[in-house]
C-alpha cells in the first residue's frame, strides 16, 4: 500500500474488492455503499484493469443480485414469454385490422401498443448485448409500481465488452419500446379503428419519450449510455496521451 501524506493506508484495488466481496459473502448486499460502483467507476477507465478485474466483480455483482432479488427467471423462460408476448402484440394489431367494429379494433390497437413496448424492450437488450459479447443471467421485476421485466447482465461478459458496445446495448431496448407504440400507430390508417385510438397511441409513445427526458437520463437506460460513453471519452484521451 501506499501511504499518503497524513499516515493512513491508501486502499488498493485488490484490498477494495477483498474487502467488498467479504461483506457479499455476510450478506451485505447494499454494493453502493460498499464502493463497489465507485470502485468499478475507476477501474472501467482503463481497459486492461477491466480485463483484469472483470471475473471478480461479476462473481460479487452476481452473488449481491442474487442475495437482494427475488423471484428471478432462467433467460430461455423470459425471452419465451417476451417473444410470446410480441406475437401478442402483433396478433392484436391483425385483430385491428381484421375486424370491422370500430371499438374493437380501436381497443386492439392500443392494447398492441403497450403489449409491444413492454414485451420488446427486454428482447432488445438481449439480442444486441448476445450480439457484442454480453451475456445474461436471470429475467426478474423491478422498477417503481407496476413492477416491469428486467433482465440482468452477467457483469463479467459486461465488462470485457467495448463501453461504446455497453452503450449501444444500454440504448436498445429504450429505442425499442419507444419505437413500439408508433409500430402500431404505422397501421392505423388500414383499420376501422376511429380517431381516438390513434391520439391515445400517440399519446403513450410521446409519454414514454417525455419520460426519457425527464427520468432515464437520471436513473435508467440513457443514464447508463451517458455513462458508457463517458467512459469510452476517458479510454480515448488515455489513448490518446500514452501515444504523444
Amino acid at each position: 500500500m501506499q501511504e499518503p501524506q497524513d499516515g493512513a493506508p491508501v486502499e488498493t484495488d485488490q484490498d477494495a474488492f477483498r474487502r467488498i466481496q467479504k461483506a457479499v459473502d455476510a450478506g451485505d448486499t447494499d454494493l453502493r455503499a460498499l464502493g463497489f460502483w465507485k470502485l468499478l467507476a475507476t477501474v472501467k477507465a482503463e481497459p486492461a484493469l477491466t480485463d483484469h478485474w472483470a471475473d471478480v466483480a461479476g462473481r460479487i455483482d452476481r452473488k449481491a443480485f442474487e442475495q437482494g432479488v427475488r423471484p428471478r427467471f432462467p433467460i430461455w423462460f423470459g425471452n419465451a414469454v417476451l417473444v410470446a408476448g410480441t406475437a401478442v402484440g402483433a396478433g392484436a394489431i391483425w385483430f385491428a385490422l381484421a375486424t370491422s367494429n370500430e371499438t374493437l379494433a380501436g381497443l386492439a390497437l392500443v392494447a398492441s401498443a403497450g403489449i409491444l413496448s413492454v414485451s420488446l424492450h427486454d428482447l432488445a437488450h438481449w439480442a444486441v448485448g448476445r450480439l457484442v459479447g454480453i451475456r445474461f443471467t436471470s429475467y426478474f421485476f423491478g422498477g417503481p409500481f407496476p413492477p416491469r421485466p428486467g433482465i440482468k447482465t452477467d457483469y463479467a461478459t459486461y465488462l470485457r465488452a467495448a463501453p461504446e458496445e455497453r452503450a449501444m446495448m444500454h440504448a436498445s431496448g429504450a429505442i425499442a419500446s419507444k419505437i413500439a407504440p408508433f409500430i402500431s400507430l404505422a397501421f392505423w390508417p388500414a383499420s376501422h379503428a376511429p380517431a381516438w385510438a390513434a391520439w391515445v397511441i400517440l399519446a403513450i409513445g410521446v409519454g414514454q419519450i417525455v419520460t426519457d427526458v425527464l427520468f432515464s437520463t437520471k436513473s435508467s437506460d440513457w443514464k447508463k449510455v451517458r455513462r458508457e460513453r463517458k467512459v469510452a471519452r476517458a479510454q480515448g484521451s488515455r489513448a490518446a496521451d500514452l501515444r504523444r
